[in-house]
């Protein structure tokens, strides 16, 4: 223990209590942490999770596979179209489905915008946190550039629903690449503004540096993965280490901190950005041809027009949507690198319609353990820059 943390826990004098949440404004969800403090020094803190639990595993349980995607929209919702095509993945691995080269790409151009978009969110609350407001204006308008491509591609914008066991349910329209190409040609001023702003603020700095620093070694013990983990010098990213989706045929840098401090998680949060802006231009201008979804007729619904007109067409489609369609029996992981970390799914199939056990490894759940102990000692205001640092996203953190 630290000369300072020795000195904390030696105070005396008369300690008050500061619930900060469950609906505090500045903890970005619903979840609590009741701090015992002496003045404005944390000497404790208690965490209090489970205000919006809603059991996703055990209703997972009680769904056919295509229906649990919705399920997964709602855990970071921050990068909603992650969890959608992680968790297909997860259900190709287990019935054995290669998907073309072409859906790979798709799928890699759909994940990264998804991390664009989660990395703008954080960061520019980092910036609100510590009295910065403009910055969030900025980067908000390119938020909404990439929810209206979401929006082009399934419909919906938040919570996406993106994608379908084995590929996508369409492929990509002409005002899809419109937008796309109009996000690419307007981002990197805007994020520059953005980076200019803050980067080397002198104020920003202050209050970022130094504040809820972890070490490399305290981060893997509690399980860190994602940019906290890498903020703290460790070099970890799944779509490095388990390649999935053929991330393996693109060249891209994986930003490490030092300090695992808040300005840490900041600028390798920032420098992914730049990581992920590259990587979509790069599978943009390299998409194959081919088709956007494999052959699974017991998982893919057929086009419409079939279904009119073809009986065995309607057969599909009528046990697809009614979940009639059965699995092999097995048990895969499959994981992959979130907005937040490692996103995996553990399933179980006892060869009926539904997972006999799913499982969420959510990394929000695993890394939110170690914020009293990287609160310990400081400021209530670090306390607040410190999660927002963490990106702890409520959903993700009750499944």
């Amino acid at each position: 223990m630290s000369t300072e943390l020795q000195e904390i826990d030696s105070l005396e004098g008369e300690m008050s209590i500061l619930n900060l949440g469950p609906t505090h404004p500045a903890t970005h969800g619903i979840f609590q942490n009741i701090l015992t403090m002496n003045g404005e020094r944390i000497h404790n803190s208690e965490q209090t999770v489970g205000y919006i639990h809603r059991a996703f595993e055990k209703i997972a349980e009680h769904k056919p596979y295509n229906q649990i995607t919705p399920l997964t929209d709602r855990l970071n919702y921050c990068s909603s179209p992650i969890n959608n095509l992680g968790w297909h993945m997860t259900v190709e691995k287990l019935i054995k489905c290669t998907v073309p080269k072409r859906v790979d790409y798709m799928r890699i151009i759909i994940m990264e915008l998804a991390r664009i978009s989660d990395h703008l969110v954080c960061n520019s609350v980092i910036a609100v946190d510590t009295g910065a407001l403009t910055g969030f204006t900025y980067v908000f308008q390119q938020r909404e550039k990439i929810y209206d491509i979401f929006e082009e591609v399934c419909g919906a914008r938040l919570t996406t629903n993106i994608g379908r066991i084995g590929g996508f349910e369409r492929d990509f329209s002409t005002r899809f690449y419109e937008k796309l190409n109009d996000f690419i040609k307007g981002f990197p001023k805007v994020f520059q503004q953005f980076s200019d702003l803050l980067e080397r603020n002198r104020i920003f700095m202050d209050r970022c540096i130094g504040a809820g620093p972890i070490s490399a070694e305290r981060a893997m013990n509690y399980g860190f993965t994602g940019p906290n983990l890498r903020a703290a010098g460790v070099d970890h990213d799944v779509r490095v280490m388990n390649p999935y989706s053929s991330y393996q045929d693109f060249n891209f840098a994986i930003p490490v901190g030092t300090q695992g401090d808040t300005y840490d998680r900041f600028m390798v949060r920032q420098q992914e950005i730049l990581e992920s802006f590259k990587l979509v231009k790069d599978a943009l201008a390299n998409l194959p041809e081919g088709d956007y979804h494999a052959d699974v007729p017991d998982f893919y619904l057929p086009p419409k027009d079939d279904v009119y007109n073809n009986m065995e067409a309607l057969i599909y489609h009528f046990k697809i949507v009614m979940g009639e369609m059965d699995v092999p029996k097995g048990e895969v992981y499959h994981s992959v690198e979130g907005g937040n970390g490692e996103l995996g799914f553990y399933l179980v199939s006892d060869g009926t319609r539904q997972p006999f056990r799913l499982h969420f490894r959510r990394p929000c759940f695993i890394y939110y353990q170690a914020y009293p102990e990287m609160i310990k000692g400081a400021l209530l205001s670090d306390a607040v820059v410190t999660l927002s640092s963490m990106n702890v996203i409520a959903g993700e953190l009750d499944a």
